[in-house]
């Protein structure tokens, strides 16, 4: 089992369409990247987790009071979006993209 588990790392750390694939991924380091990954992954997840009930209460009420089709397909998407509060997995991985670029601004 070992040696499998060995074997199947050579191959990820040995493919370069893996490495740039990952390469790809990974913001730029400096400081558009962080406010990026604060932006889009941390903030809004903190403010779910604090507030999330409240907004989908309040989108679900604007549903109901717009007349147009895509008013109403906009409040029910972000009533979906917050109904739960936030996502611990969407922070997860959040966080680890900051650790990331840090370690690779500090390298």
């Amino acid at each position: 089992m070992k040696n499998r588990v060995e074997e199947i790392l050579y191959r990820l750390r040995s493919n370069p369409v893996l490495i740039q694939s990952a390469r790809s991924l990974k913001p730029t380091p400096n400081l558009w990247g962080v406010v990026s990954i604060l932006l889009f992954f941390i903030i809004p997840e903190m403010i779910g987790f604090y507030r999330g009930k409240e907004i989908a209460q309040w989108a679900h009420s604007m549903a109901l009071q717009t007349p147009e089709a895509i008013g109403r397909s906009f409040y029910w998407l972000l009533e979906k979006f917050f109904e739960d509060g936030g996502s611990w997995i969407n922070l997860i991985i959040g966080i680890v993209l900051l650790f990331w670029l840090i370690y690779e601004y500090r390298r």
